[in-house]
């Protein structure tokens, strides 16, 4: 009895011990969970995972509420997807097709996504997020974008000091517009830009509507009829 009433405390510690080492371990399980890869099925009012796509949309009676449900995909290390038209867009991607479908369940219009990464330049739909740094060359009817019937023809900036692009496009950081000018090669507007890179210039001289980069101002102001939409042009210098 003395032997075990000895034993006890250090018992009493051990057990103490291991329970803190199950309690540690089972906080960084909870403190780091794993990371969804592949694809899942979720139901349609789950949020989606950032760089997943929705792939497939069909009826589910495992989603009451909705009665919806979505099949997922990692667009990690992937080139070309088929998507649904509700689904996000990778940063990165832009839809290069658009079509009628009944696997998605919803819109019943699907698209085709690519990659940007090592592309320069690439054909997309209207409703296509442009990545930064890209810029719109060219716009155009097509049968191949279902839901606007108008394509882009996009480039990127990387390395160019110069560009033509349509109005519509968006205008990189440090970019400005020179020229303005009626063209038929920007459907859906019927202007055309051009635009120049700002990183080796001091002084240009712009469109009333051009950006002015950080850092710069405008010296004079004057009638032009190279800037179609204002008429109007300004002389700017770096401060």
């Amino acid at each position: 009895m003395k032997t075990l009433r000895n034993r006890i405390p250090h018992l009493f510690a051990a057990v103490l011990l291991l329970l803190g080492v199950m309690t540690a371990a089972g906080s960084q399980a909870q403190a780091a969970p794993q990371r969804l890869t592949g694809s899942a099925t979720v139901c349609s009012n789950s949020p989606i995972p950032a760089g997943w796509v929705i792939t497939w949309s069909y009826s589910s009676n495992s989603c009451p509420g909705t009665g919806v449900a979505y099949n997922i995909t990692d667009s990690a290390g992937q080139t070309s997807i088929g998507v649904c038209s509700m689904s996000p867009i990778p940063p990165g991607w832009v839809i290069t097709w658009s079509y009628s479908t009944n696997n998605c369940r919803g819109t019943g219009v699907g698209y085709t996504i690519n990659n940007t990464a090592n592309a320069t330049s690439m054909g997309v739909c209207s409703m296509s997020p442009i990545p930064p740094g890209w810029v719109i060359t060219w716009s155009y009817s097509t049968n191949s974008c279902v839901g606007t019937g108008v394509g882009y023809t996009i480039n990127n900036t990387a390395n160019a000091t110069s560009m033509g692009v349509c109005s519509m496009t968006p205008i990189p950081p440090g970019w400005v517009i020179t020229w303005s000018y009626s063209t038929n090669s920007c459907v859906g507007t019927g202007v055309g830009y051009t635009i120049n890179n700002t990183a080796n210039l001091t002084s240009a001289d712009v469109c009333s509507f051009s950006p002015i980069p950080t850092g710069w101002v405008v010296t004079r102001s004057y009638s032009t009829n190279s800037c179609v939409g204002s008429g109007y042009a300004y002389s700017i210098r770096k401060a």
